[in-house]
């Protein structure tokens, strides 16, 4: 699961922030609906005003919310939000009922990005970032066993490329490029085997960067992505993407959401 609870070690800020966003992604606050007042939600988490304050304030500077003096606190369309935020992508894949349209735009999307970002990075990669590309492969290649976590491995190879392709404009998208893909590999390695056939198509992408193949490196690169396309229309065909987050009622905070193993 991509969204991680709120731990003791979280503010009451953040904590407040984590439930009403993942109440709003899971469609238990629709668009044009008022959120309750700043003395029910005080009432409600038990926190005082400024920390309800807060955490509106944060999911408004989100796009998800507006606050006005006449109507209250607004929820806003999908359409307004930050799609790139690292927490709105958690709580969308987390929470949201998952019909395959999350998937498929991600996958459009590393599909712009990623064919050129390893272009790039077969060009300009350093040494060292040729050998953290190999450890994060060497990784996944033992996950694969049942020796490590196989996503954690896949997210810091992934990673590795948007830093090795020395784009500054595609570094900075590196967070919300690890969220978006953390959110894909745990619909597409739901199936069986499917991190196995995919380890060969990693390792192609490796070599052409090592090789400093920019040619072999996209065509890498997108039999990498036509393969997690396979996989996930698959699943969807077989109906086996499932909603992995329950809507809790309105009123009800989060009581230890279960974690990605």
């Amino acid at each position: 699961m991509v969204t991680r609870p709120a731990t003791a070690r979280a503010t009451f800020q953040e904590q407040v922030v984590d439930q009403l966003g993942a109440e709003i992604c899971a469609g238990q606050w629709q668009p044009g609906q008022i959120l309750p007042s700043e003395p029910e939600l005080c009432t409600r988490f038990g926190y005082s005003r400024i920390v309800i304050r807060e955490a509106i304030k944060s999911l408004v500077s989100k796009g998800m919310l507006k606050v006005g003096r006449r109507f209250g606190t607004l929820v806003l369309e999908p359409a307004c939000w930050n799609l790139f935020d690292p927490q709105v992508i958690a709580w969308r894949a987390t929470h949201a009922a998952l019909d395959g349209t999350m998937s498929r735009d991600l996958l459009e999307l590393r599909r712009v990005v990623e064919p050129a970002a390893v272009r790039m990075a077969a060009l300009r990669a350093s040494e060292a970032e040729r050998r953290a590309l190999r450890a994060a492969y060497m990784a996944m290649a033992r996950a694969v066993v049942g020796k490590g976590n196989y996503i954690e491995a896949d997210l810091a190879f992934h990673g590795t490329i948007l830093l090795a392709c020395g784009n500054q404009y595609l570094r900075q998208m590196q967070e919300a490029m690890s969220a978006m893909l953390e959110a894909n590999f745990e619909i597409v390695t739901q199936k069986v085997g499917g991190t196995a056939v995919s380890l060969p198509l990693h390792e192609a992408v490796c070599v052409a960067i090592e090789q400093g193949d920019p040619v072999a490196a996209e065509r890498a690169a997108l039999a990498l992505i036509d393969q997690s396309e396979r996989d996930l229309k698959e699943l969807i065909d077989a109906g086996a993407v499932r909603q992995r987050g329950a809507p809790r009622a309105p009123g009800r905070p989060a009581r230890g959401e279960p974690q990605a193993g």
